[in-house]
């Protein structure tokens, strides 16, 4: 069990028939409470979708009862008609409990640019509605829903000694450079929680996470993390004790969806420390990452460092070249401005790379998380549309 291992929740995942070939496309997760507080982060994409414009504004009122999450269709740069289709969809699911549309969260996911067949996606939450449950079954099939270029789902739960629990799915593959979340996720715990403390423990808890993950630089227009808070188990952790639990489910979440992101034959952290300050590792970090020259280099096992160096060089923060380091798998290549060992030295014929960047500056520090780029990559996105 994992999204209905937290007490009070209840989820669903049916085909609809939004996708072809009869696949599960549209999930249902519900708080029975007794409470019913909710907390988000979404994309910083200008292009927001439908959806997440929605999404944003209900959880203006930290509550939620509901959230549904279909696949086959972003419903993303559709205009006022999109979200008019995502009103409607929340407005049917408040129906179902007697509820109010701002108390449900709508999360779309697919192809960008295309409306989404509503008679279609209305007869589902009904469906799923009358399959409501809990369990394993219920579970995978919730995380099943939301797959679009997702080889298999991804689920995490974190139980504390003290008798409540985080759980949540999670799903995604390409397009995955968020900017405070990433692609689709829905976190449940039974906690008690006031809102604020659940607000603040979910970003902190998605920053060092979701918002660490940067596959190929492209940021989604549907990007949205949301956790829903119960309070069924009685039991009000600290602040702390919260962050620490959904930290972890979120990492354990993350390293999925980079083991299953598109095309990946290789698994690469890219941790810089010795930053003038944790904005400029991020930057330093996140650049390294999303340069094609240096991921070509990993998808070839070559550990060529000055692809790393020139990556870094251009990142606008604080950096002197006389005080970098450069390891790679556990091999100083690069120090004090000259060639500190033969590359040949670092062996990248695993899968598994760590990169590690001192700038020789500061405190600052951060990992993010990536991936190679292959042929297969670029083979499976230059075909998605069709």
């Amino acid at each position: 069990m994992t999204v209905t291992q937290p007490k009070g929740f209840r989820a669903a995942g049916v085909a609809a028939g939004i996708k072809a070939e009869g696949k599960l496309d549209l999930a249902l997760v519900v708080n029975d409470g007794p409470l019913q507080v909710a907390a988000g982060v979404f994309t910083r994409n200008v292009i927001k979708a439908a959806p997440v414009l929605w999404s944003q504004e209900v959880l203006k009122q930290q509550r939620l009862k509901a959230v549904v999450l279909n696949s086959g269709g972003a419903n993303a740069a559709t205009g006022p008609g999109g979200f008019q289709d995502t009103h409607q969809t929340a407005e049917k699911v408040a129906g179902l409990f007697e509820a109010g549309a701002i108390e449900v969260a709508v999360c779309s996911t697919g192809l960008i640019g295309e409306r989404l067949p509503m008679d279609t996606l209305l007869s589902g939450v009904d469906t799923a509605f009358a399959k409501l449950g809990t369990g394993s079954e219920a579970d995978l099939n919730a995380a099943t829903a939301v797959m679009t270029t997702d080889s298999k789902p991804k689920q995490a739960v974190a139980k504390h000694d003290s008798g409540w629990s985080v759980g949540g799915f999670a799903k995604g593959a390409g397009m995955l450079a968020p900017n405070l979340a990433t692609m689709l996720s829905v976190l449940t715990t039974d906690a008690v929680a006031t809102p604020e403390v659940l607000d603040r423990a979910l970003r902190a808890a998605t920053g060092v996470t979701f918002d660490r993950l940067d596959v190929d630089g492209g940021t989604s227009t549907n990007d949205t993390v949301l956790v829903l808070a119960s309070g069924a188990s009685g039991v009000e952790p600290t602040e702390a004790e919260l962050t620490e639990l959904l930290t972890a489910v979120s990492l354990d979440l993350v390293l999925q969806l980079r083991a299953d992101s598109e095309g990946a034959t290789k698994y690469v952290d890219v941790t810089v420390t010795g930053a003038a300050n944790e904005a400029d590792a991020i930057a330093v970090g996140r650049t390294i990452a999303e340069d094609n020259l240096v991921k070509t280099a990993l998808f070839g096992s070559d550990p060529n460092w000055g692809r790393i160096a020139m990556a870094l060089g251009r990142v606008p923060a604080e950096i002197d070249p006389e005080k970098v380091a450069i390891t790679i798998n556990g091999v100083t290549l690069f120090a004090k401005g000259t060639p500190a060992a033969d590359r040949s030295e670092a062996d990248l014929s695993g899968r598994d790379i760590r990169i590690v960047v001192d700038l020789g500056l500061g405190e600052g520090e951060s990992t993010i998380y990536t991936t190679d780029l292959s042929h297969a990559y670029v083979e499976e996105n230059s075909a998605y549309s069709s």
